[in-house]
């Protein structure tokens, strides 16, 4: 087949590789865990509107993922890691093409949206995002079918209303996925961009759609939030201490993202030198859609830096834009490279392919120094990986070596597909804690002895989910509730110790076991202490 006629077919292919091969590989985070156990406890419960964790109001996020996240659970089970990431993949793969979609509007040209939708799957965040399930990637992933609706309806004469209500309606699930954060991050930059390369041309004729478009947006985006506001009232408390967040939690400075280029992983030269726009406009096919993508992704680094409150995964939005405009560079190597004289040109181009080569010819040695102690049982997996990731290193080289850009490209994309194919199982072999316990057994241990489990003090998300059900907590503020039954279990954990015994002093208190969710044991810098607890059965005398 010819690989121009199926680009579509191909980074469908491409983006299912990436985003649903091993999802349940690695092990539930804290964000996940929060979001996992609002899902249960809507299955569970029926706190569909007014979402709780843990039994006490969720309200920090809007609930559209979860419910999402909910659904797929009440299709393939609540405990399959795998039904619960699913949405996530589903909406990564939506992001992707659609993105493709708005390339091809931009450009005219096909290659050009294929390269750079396939630079954005394979993007470090993008494809942590896919996997992971946490807000992030559902709020622009709506916002980005938003914005390919916007960019029809500012400059295409027909279908304005369909265009902009649809818009208004993504806008609205981009909103109920985590709020403004879509809206601030991608949308503004691509709004503010677009006016200045393409001008916002016959507006009269858009008025009245346009406002059909902020008034779906506005009802689709405000109506939950007006409904926990009105029938709970502690939702405005959790409402207005989120909101304080932005100015006054993980405070850094103004620069702190002004390396943004790196989070896209194997393409950060590429991202990088396709930022230099003196170097790059005159080299690429489009100056005006190049000029685009660069504003874009400078507008949206530059307005997520005056938000006070910074985090790394927040950069996602940038990833979008910028994967657009590092497609120039790479489509400027494909037609170009075989000419090229100057080493300065060349030499950025082969030392970040011939590294990723070289990390592929090393890996079958570098690998097994790294991973020898938990080898056991994975050795099928890291044959297989360590023997792909050499062949593909080989062939990365030999087309290096001949200039042939497009090869390497591609060979970069089936590098990273390896990874995530025989890689990720092989993340069991970096769990080696002898102590291993998880909650899970808890509640088996629980059941078999008719004993009721309470959390001291503190709630860990990780530890609730795995545990299966809500957990109360004993200690809230200075208070400690003293449980009815004769006889229960506390988890405690090890800084609360002292609390406990102090708050149990009249009780027969009795240390059982240890459960510890770390992946290393406790010689390892990465054991943390909120990943386990004690296990004390209380007897009142």
């Amino acid at each position: 087949m010819k690989i121009e006629k199926n680009y579509k077919l191909l980074l469908l292919l491409t983006c299912a590789a990436i985003f649903f091969v091993n999802l349940d590989s690695l092990p539930v985070n804290i964000m996940e865990a929060r979001n996992f156990i609002t899902a249960r406890e809507m299955l569970h419960d029926g706190n569909w509107l007014l979402t709780t964790i843990n039994g006490e109001p969720r309200y920090q996020k809007p609930p559209l993922p979860t419910w999402l996240t909910a659904f797929s659970a009440a299709i393939f089970g609540i405990k399959s890691v795998w039904a619960l990431r699913l949405p996530a993949a589903i909406m990564t793969l939506f992001l992707v093409l659609f993105s493709y979609k708005l390339a091809k509007k931009l450009t005219s040209e096909k290659l050009y949206a294929f390269i750079s939708s396939l630079i954005m799957a394979t993007s470090f965040y993008i494809v942590a995002s896919a996997r992971d399930g946490q807000w992030d990637i559902y709020t622009h992933g709506f916002m980005v079918v938003c914005i390919y609706l916007l960019y029809l309806f500012f400059t295409e004469e027909t279908h304005k209303y369909r265009n902009a209500l649809l818009a208004g309606l993504l806008f609205g699930c981009s909103f109920l996925s985590k709020g403004p954060v879509s809206m601030y991050g991608l949308l503004l930059p691509f709004l503010i961009a677009f006016g200045i390369v393409y001008k916002y041309r016959n507006f009269k004729s858009r008025w009245l759609p346009l406002f059909a478009f902020l008034a779906v947006a506005f009802i689709v985006s405000a109506w939950w939030h007006w409904y926990t506001l009105t029938f709970d009232p502690a939702a405005a408390e959790i409402t207005k201490k989120e909101t304080t967040n932005w100015i006054s939690y993980e405070i850094k400075p103004f620069y702190y993202y002004w390396s943004f280029f790196t989070q896209s992983g194997v393409w950060t030269i590429p991202a990088f030198i396709a930022l230099l726009y003196p170097y790059l406009k005159n080299r690429v096919f489009n100056k005006k859609a190049y000029l685009f993508t660069f504003l874009w992704t400078m507008l949206s680094v530059i307005l997520l830096s005056l938000i006070p409150e910074k985090k790394a995964r927040y950069l996602l939005p940038v990833m979008i834009p910028m994967a657009l405009n590092t497609g120039f560079y790479i489509e400027y190597l494909f037609r170009r490279f075989k000419e090229l004289k100057d080493k300065k040109e060349t030499i950025p181009v082969y030392f970040n392919f011939g590294l990723i080569a070289f990390i592929g010819i090393i890996f079958p040695i570098g690998g097994y120094i790294f991973l020898k102690d938990g080898l056991a049982g994975n050795w099928v997996w890291f044959v297989l990986l360590s023997l792909v990731l050499f062949i593909i290193a080989i062939f990365m080289f030999r087309n290096l070596f001949r200039k042939n850009i497009a090869a390497v490209f591609y060979l970069t994309i089936a590098f990273i597909v390896m990874v995530i194919w025989f890689g990720l199982p092989l993340s069991a072999a970096i769990t080696n804690n002898a102590e291993y316990k998880p909650f899970s057994e808890l509640q088996t241990f629980a059941k078999e002895q008719h004993l009721k489990i309470y959390e001291f003090s503190d709630m860990t998300p990780e530890l609730i989910w795995d545990y299966g059900e809500k957990m109360k907590i004993l200690k809230v503020g200075e208070n400690v509730t003293i449980p009815e039954e004769n006889q229960f279990g506390v988890m405690v954990s090890e800084n609360n110790h002292e609390n406990f015994d102090n708050a149990f002093s009249n009780f027969k208190r009795e240390r059982i076991a240890r459960y510890d969710m770390n992946p290393k044991g406790t010689d390892s810098r990465t054991h943390k202490d909120r990943l386990y607890r004690d296990l004390f059965i209380v007897t009142k005398k």
